[in-house]
């Protein structure tokens, strides 16, 4: 049986998996990633977690790796990733390959195979072009165009998050400074301090973006205000992506989108508002993802069977 590992590599937790043919689940196992120990440690640790899935002396057809970036992923290259302090220009493609008998082995970034994976097997099927957005800590994404990945001249693309909003004070951030969980949190804090408003959240020894998304849910009204203000920013950045792309579907996951219409009616309002035309925008447009926290697994596997020829199926 011809099956394919596939790794995660994150700066906080690293999960692999290994699929069969057909991209089902065979087995699974995850760990700390400790990436403060160094690469030495690290990088055995990510090659122990993926053969603790594998029979002795089995080999899987392929390797698939998702891993933050910027990458150079044709040749296997974490170039440097925030989340992954002091790992600089490391072969993990390569090491990888090595320690399980040089067995083919594709790096790619974490956003484009979640979008791989939701283009292929999830919320985004039959949509051409697809834009897909992960908002947890930070905010990443990937493109679908053509009915293949978009990674652009260097593979850098893209990386929605970085890009640049002028706010009233004259400030310039970063989308995710203004949308993402680490952004609920800052946002909260700010109104905390700014403010008398009753809430759930004052007196808690840290507030966070997690935090803030569940007294949102429970209909805490700073946590709310705090939602919706984050939703209006999300607004103005997927006008931009509207209009640079015009896709046909537009997914959204990670853990911030757990906030459900808290933030996205507010930014169905920013677009409706704003749009520049209604051949941009439908009803339908915007999808949660279908994945949770294995989507980039399933977009490992997938682009290490796609890679080697291999069809997407289900």
């Amino acid at each position: 049986m011809k099956t394919y590992l596939a790794i995660d590599f994150g700066g906080t937790r690293s999960r692999a998996a290994l699929f069969d043919d057909d991209l089902r689940m065979l087995r699974r196992a995850e760990t700390s990633s400790k990436v403060e120990e160094g690469m030495g440690p690290g990088l055995k640790r990510l090659i122990d977690l993926g053969k603790s899935l594998l029979e002795p002396d089995a080999k899987p057809a392929s390797i698939g790796i998702a891993a933050p970036g910027p990458l150079d992923a044709e040749n296997g290259i974490i170039i440097r990733a925030c989340t992954l302090p002091g790992w600089s220009d490391v072969p993990l493609a390569t090491t990888i390959s090595g320690a399980f008998g040089n067995v083919p082995t594709f790096l790619q970034n974490d956003a484009n195979l979640g979008a791989l994976a939701e283009y292929h097997l999830g919320a985004g099927q039959g949509a051409d072009p697809m834009i897909y957005l992960t908002i947890s800590t930070g905010l990443g994404g990937g493109a679908i165009i053509n009915g293949g990945l978009f990674t652009g001249w260097r593979s850098h693309a893209i990386e929605p998050g970085h890009m640049r909003f002028s706010l009233p004070d004259g400030s310039h951030r970063r989308w995710e400074e203004l949308v993402s969980g680490t952004a609920l949190g800052d946002w909260a804090r700010h109104r905390l301090r700014s403010s008398d408003s009753v809430s759930s959240l004052r007196g808690l020894p840290h507030v966070d973006g997690s935090v803030v998304g569940a007294a949102a849910l429970a209909g805490d009204a700073l946590a709310l205000e705090v939602a919706a203000q984050a939703g209006r920013w999300l607004g103005l950045g997927l006008i931009n992506l509207l209009h640079l792309f015009n896709p046909a579907a537009l997914v959204i996951g990670g853990s911030a989108s757990k906030l459900g219409d808290l933030l996205l009616d507010p930014a169905r309002a920013i677009i409706r508002e704003h749009i520049l035309h209604a051949d941009f925008y439908y009803d339908g447009l915007i999808r949660p993802a279908a994945f949770a926290e294995d989507m980039c697994l399933i977009g490992a596997a997938l682009h290490a069977k796609l890679q080697l020829g291999g069809g997407a199926s289900r």
